[in-house]
């Protein structure tokens, strides 16, 4: 049976950035029996509370990588049934989910101040 997952890390330039509120893009990376298996890059609709969450449960998010963000969204990521990883300090989306798969992805305190 396959056991598929799919991340989600918000990213400027390509990499992980400090405040998801504030990215560019979504890496959306598919994971597959363990192996990472498909990534693309979709542009976020225009941010505004609450908007973020509901968008990535919609594109079958389970959990995302992110290096901060405030209370109300980690809030609503729960409700969407999405595992939050906070704290991680940069890299290159693949990378991370990678690390993450090997129980070796580096988490911290919340990135953000809000």
């Amino acid at each position: 049976m396959n056991k598929r997952h799919r991340f989600a890390i918000p990213t400027n330039g390509g990499i992980l950035t400090a405040h998801f509120g504030h990215c560019e893009k979504f890496a959306i990376v598919d994971v597959e029996d363990g192996e990472v298996v498909s990534s693309e890059m979709v542009t976020p609709p225009v941010h505004q509370p609450g908007v973020y969450p509901a968008f990535l449960a919609g594109e079958g998010v389970s959990v995302i990588i992110a290096g901060g963000m405030g209370q109300k969204a980690q809030d609503l990521f729960a409700q969407n049934n999405i595992k939050v990883c906070m704290g991680v300090d940069g890299g290159d989306p693949a990378g991370l989910v990678k690390a993450y798969l090997k129980n070796e992805l580096v988490t911290g305190d919340n990135l953000c101040d809000h």
